[in-house]
């Protein structure tokens, strides 16, 4: 199972997000044998958030081996061929590590600070991806779109890998799942997706045709993780801050349909997540392989968890392969 460890972004209100602590667990995964460190997005996060794409590129200076991912950039925030030829230059400065991943985005205050109707959030990602996809596979592109057009654009440099950086999407509406069939390589769940629902929507991710020049058809699962000695340790640890991560989650997602999720308690939460002794994140994780998920990405560091307990669980999930 290739396990990917999302990175901890936030800040809390009497301190600055500490970006070298997630410098730090991001070497110890390389070590550890992770296939990928993965990035989240928020803007108007008073607190604090590093942002996407600048915090992307410190990563990969920082590491050498490991994956380098995003779940996700809201692709209908952004001018396509900026974002094209950044993300080809982090995947150039990093030696060819990049696997992009996107989402449509939810949150109205985000949408507004960008100029961006909520209503033209899908043509804009759509547009977004293929102005994207071309540039990044075509030598020379002219595109009129809705939103965005160019003529005889081009990348210099391209993407090192080829044909080019795998495309993830998020979403568990059935138009997402048929979009990212279409326009991707891979499907991230979101950290709440209910461990029952699951084998429906994977199975209904893999009925849709792939579209002409996509890369496949991974299953990443999104889940929070945390291993420890014992049961009772992951949860003396972790309950606190994953609540209080939760109860923000529950005002961030208002305007969202799955927000009633984030009020839920420990056990709901314990049970579609990856929390315990090495032998149940164990047997979790090979509970997911057999759901058919090609990967797992760990949400293991909740704002408030200590760097020294996250760095103990990164090290323990290595040490079950």
């Amino acid at each position: 199972m290739r396990l990917g460890l999302y990175l901890n972004l936030y800040g809390t209100p009497d301190e600055r997000p500490r970006l070298e602590d997630a410098v730090e667990q991001a070497r110890l995964a390389e070590q550890a044998g992770f296939e990928w460190i993965v990035l989240g997005e928020r803007h108007l996060h008073r607190p604090g958030y590093h942002e996407i794409l600048t915090s992307l590129t410190y990563l990969a200076a920082k590491t050498d081996r490991i994956g380098l991912a995003t779940s996700g950039i809201v692709a209908p925030l952004y001018d396509p061929v900026v974002l094209a030829e950044t993300l080809a230059h982090i995947d150039v400065l990093s030696g060819g590590r990049l696997t992009a991943g996107f989402v449509l985005g939810y949150r109205p205050e985000e949408f507004a600070l960008y100029g961006v109707t909520q209503a033209e959030r899908v043509a804009r990602f759509e547009e977004c991806l293929t102005i994207l996809t071309r540039l990044w596979t075509e030598d020379e592109v002219t595109y009129d779109g809705k939103f965005t057009s160019i003529n005889e654009a081009f990348l210099s440099p391209r993407p090192v890998q080829s044909p080019r950086p795998r495309l993830w999407n998020g979403g568990r509406v059935s138009a997402v799942l048929e979009r990212t069939a279409r326009m991707c390589d891979g499907w991230t769940t979101s950290f709440n997706e209910l461990d029952s629902d699951l084998p429906a929507k994977i199975a209904e991710y893999l009925s849709y045709p792939s579209g002409e020049g996509t890369l496949g058809r991974d299953v990443i699962l999104c889940r929070e993780g945390f291993c420890a000695p014992t049961s009772q340790d992951a949860r003396q640890a972790l309950e606190e801050p994953l609540r209080d991560l939760y109860d923000a989650y529950t005002g961030w997602k208002r305007t969202s349909a799955d927000a009633s999720r984030y009020s839920q308690g420990w056990d709901e939460i314990a049970a579609r997540s990856v929390i315990g002794s090495p032998a149940e994140c164990a047997e979790r994780l090979a509970h997911y392989e057999e759901m058919g998920a090609d990967g797992i990405i760990l949400r293991i560091q909740p704002p408030g968890l200590s760097q020294a307990d996250t760095l103990r669980s990164i090290e323990a999930f290595g040490n079950l392969g």
